[in-house]
């Protein structure tokens, strides 16, 4: 079951390049993400999906249009005020996981924890609920390079949901690992993100991820169909 809208996109354009020479990479895009509802972001190479991705979470700047994430406007002219707003309301799954390989699982997890100024104490009890619910609570200890790559993007997700984020956002998270690992953690990020009830968008190819979605959205040549 869905709630809110967290998340809003307004007529997003996105072009790079000179006049003459100008590619359009997102066109005309306006959508919404709600509470506990998981979107699918579907379409060929160069459609467009990563860039649009970037918009959304406020790592990229559009040409035209906004987002607005809980009512507040992503603005990169305050730039300050936008990265605290990126490390409050959003989780970036990446594909390969971004980890930081000379810290451990616990400590990949801690990090933005810490950063957040989140105490002590309640960093140690969401960090054992985080690598209990995505299945790695006994590899709490070890670093990245002696996970498996299914643990490495189950531990990704531990730490996307690590500051309680309105919006995941993930971009071909599954594109590593085999069919097996694949289904595994997509099955696992929708169970999340309904229990948790944060608004996901997620690309991938994988047509057998459309069946976990609540919401399938198609991308070709930077506009929505």
């Amino acid at each position: 079951m869905t709630g809110a809208v967290v998340l809003r996109a307004s007529a997003l354009h996105r072009s790079y390049g000179r006049r003459g020479a100008r590619v359009r990479a997102v066109r005309n895009v306006s959508l919404d993400l709600s509470a506990g509802e998981l979107v699918v972001l579907r379409g060929p190479s160069g459609s467009g999906k990563t860039t649009l991705l970037n918009l959304l979470g406020g790592l990229d700047t559009p040409t035209r249009g906004e987002v607005r994430v809980r009512g507040m406007l992503l603005d990169a002219t305050a730039e300050r005020q936008q990265v605290e707003l990126r490390r409050q309301e959003f989780g970036f799954i990446f594909q390969g996981s971004a980890l930081l390989g000379e810290l451990s699982a616990r400590e990949n997890v801690d990090l933005p924890l810490r950063l957040a100024g989140v105490r002590h104490a309640e960093r140690q009890r969401r960090i054992d609920h985080l690598l209990e619910s995505v299945g790695i609570a006994a590899h709490g200890a070890q670093r990245p390079a002696e996970l498996s790559g299914g643990q490495r993007q189950r531990l990704g997700i531990a730490r996307a949901l690590a500051n309680r984020p309105s919006v995941i956002i993930a971009d071909e998270p599954t594109g590593q690992l085999d069919s097996t690992n694949a289904e595994a953690m997509m099955r696992l990020l929708a169970d999340l993100v309904h229990g948790e009830q944060v608004a996901a968008i997620v690309s991938t190819h994988d047509p057998r991820m459309a069946a976990l979605a609540d919401r399938i959205l198609v991308l070709r040549d930077g506009a929505l169909v």
